[in-house]
């Protein structure tokens, strides 16, 4: 149990015996204190309880602090601020008590949540036959992350990998494919070879209408089953994912399922067929379209447009005037089968924020169709360079991601040549390896997830500053005090006291660890535990400024020793929950 939810059973037993009725003290909560010099917690519960208890805030607050002062003496101190705020200030001895308990959990404080549920997470999703871009690193991470503190957090999460494996660019690749395939090349390098014939076949049938119409006609003989051009998507298919999870591989992501696009194809033309006898939707120019209901307001309708003209329809075409499907039909199809197959109660769809009037149709239909499952679309921006600018190439092109990999660690080779104390060379490699990756994923995972951000490879791979380098030196530099420990010594205990400020302060931080884990699925969002690691990372190196440990003696010794210890291990899981691994040395 948390302290906040220590502090909250405390003050709905108090609130209780104030007269405020059962039902009532669901709304009683406890949050971690904005500004400590009010104290370390606070509380507005008697601002949200007085008008059902027919009492002024104050009156309220102050008898709930009565009953709290009664059961709580000599632990916390409670205070009343402004209309009705009760802060709460916690005794040195009660955050020793709760390290204590922190240093025998192997979760380190953080609870499972008592109602887990089903979760489906769609995230990175490349199209295949290109090898991934810089825009791939943000849905990569930003999906890892979440589903391993999801995982954590007790909940069975399905990792799905929606590749984008059928289309338009197929009938490109396959005539290129047929044209000027380099088989040398393919075997070397699969996806920039892929990536080649796309954009030959792409350039060659822009101008030319005779070969654009051979490229369609590729993708017509794939879509009826050609035996040649099915094997040679085939093998694209393959490829590509080897070439993929090359990239997963380094980045420490993997999936339960690769179900792309195709996998729904057999299901189009009846979901189509069902949604036209249903009446849900209907013919519009030789399409297939969904329409508003007009159960929505016009200004949050998702199926109506505001023009100059007035409000018009916008529709949701599920099957083209030329027969053929698209993106809407595979991703209607792909909550029936999440929900009917997976038993989905949670879908996340880890996409930019480009695509969230497309989501906002598509969970519409969905909830027409009778779905019950939660249907999130986790938004973020975009990465941008130095200029302000999206993040391109100098040729205009979106950097390939392997490269921006590339270049992460070469940065970071530099940085360990420069101020790492390790002398084995293959020591340094694989350091500057989990550098460079750890400072792309840390730089992404510490903004809020809506917001750009800047791409700055220095300020990314720097030991100072909100990095990644700069926690993992945290860790290496709390275990490093305990390869220089010349005797053995007992860690917690009853006699464990914390006296100096700094102390208190470090130990106050890995007390909330267990608070700030399970917030960050309250709005999705990984930045809240990447921002707690930064100031936890502070708190220590402030404590180990100010408060000598080796050269302490007795229980200080050990007391320091617990704050280092438990430091470490929340450092090194609050960063693996992130994707983030750590190094014992550096």
């Amino acid at each position: 149990m948390t302290l906040a939810e220590t502090l909250r059973g405390s003050l709905v037993t108090a609130f209780e015996k104030a007269g405020i009725a059962p039902e009532e003290l669901t709304r009683v909560a406890v949050v971690a204190a904005s500004d400590l010099r009010h104290g370390d917690y606070q509380s507005n519960a008697a601002m949200m309880l007085a008008k059902a208890a027919k009492k002024n805030p104050r009156t309220l607050a102050e008898e709930a602090v009565a009953n709290l002062e009664s059961e709580l003496a000599g632990k916390i101190v409670c205070s009343l601020a402004g209309p009705g705020f009760i802060n709460f200030k916690l005794e040195p001895a009660f955050f020793a008590a709760h390290l204590n308990l922190i240093l025998n959990d192997e979760r380190l404080g953080v609870s499972k949540h008592p109602a887990p549920k089903r979760i489906v997470l769609d995230f990175s999703a490349p199209n295949v036959a290109k090898p991934m871009h810089v825009g791939h690193i943000r849905s990569t991470v930003i999906g890892e992350s979440l589903a391993r503190i999801t995982e954590f957090l007790g909940h069975e999460v399905i990792r799905d990998n929606h590749i984008g494996d059928w289309g338009t660019q197929f009938g490109m690749v396959l005539w290129a494919w047929k044209s000027e395939l380099d088989e040398e090349a393919l075997e070397k390098e699969p996806l920039r070879e892929l990536l080649r014939l796309y954009r030959l076949g792409s350039s060659s049938s822009k101008n030319d209408e005779d070969l654009a119409n051979l490229c369609r006609a590729e993708l017509v003989k794939l879509q009826q089953g050609d035996a040649e051009n099915r094997s040679i998507w085939e093998r694209c298919i393959e490829l590509s994912k080897k070439g993929l999870n090359e990239i997963y591989d380094r980045l420490d992501v993997r999936f339960d399922h690769w179900l792309g696009e195709s996998f729904y194809n057999e299901r189009l033309a009846p979901l189509v067929d069902e949604m036209v006898a249903s009446g849900m939707a209907r013919e519009s120019d030789g399409a297939i379209c969904v329409f508003s209901n007009g159960e929505l307001p016009p200004k949050k309708d998702p199926f109506l447009k505001n023009t100059k003209e007035g409000i018009e329809d916008y529709p949701f075409i599920i099957r083209k005037s030329d027969g053929g499907f698209n993106y809407a039909t595979t991703d209607i199809a792909t909550i029936d089968y999440r929900l009917q197959e997976w038993q989905a109660e949670v879908i996340w769809y880890v996409v930019d924020f480009r695509q969230e009037e497309h989501f906002a149709r598509l969970f519409e239909v969905a909830q027409r169709r009778g779905c019950e499952a939660e249907l999130v679309h986790v938004k973020f921006g975009t990465i941008l360079g130095k200029d302000g600018t999206p993040l391109k190439t100098r040729a205009g092109d979106l950097p390939e991601l392997q490269d921006v990999i590339n270049d992460a660690v070469a940065a970071a080779r530099k940085s360990v040549a420069e101020k790492s104390f390790l002398e084995d060379e293959q020591e340094k490699e694989e350091l500057a390896e989990l550098i460079g990756l750890s400072a792309i994923k840390f730089m992404e995972l510490s903004h809020r997830r809506e917001s750009d951000y800047m791409y700055d490879l220095e300020k990314m791979v720097a030991l100072e500053g909100d990095t990644a380098p700069y926690l993992q030196y945290s860790y290496v530099r709390c275990r490093s005090i305990f390869r220089k420990l010349e005797e053995e010594v007992n860690l917690g205990g009853e006699d464990l006291v914390l006296e100096d400020a700094r102390e208190v302060h470090l130990a106050r931080m890995l007390a909330r660890f267990g608070e700030v884990v399970p917030q960050v699925l309250e709005e999705l969002r990984p930045n809240v535990l990447a921002s707690y690691l930064l100031e936890l990372a502070r708190a220590y190196h402030s404590f180990f400024q100010s408060c000598p440990v080796l050269k302490s003696e007795g229980v200080t010794k050990a007391s320091r020793l617990t704050l280092c210890d438990v430091t470490a291990r929340v450092l090194k899981l609050g960063l693996g929950l992130l994707g983030i691994g750590v190094p014992e040395k550096m």
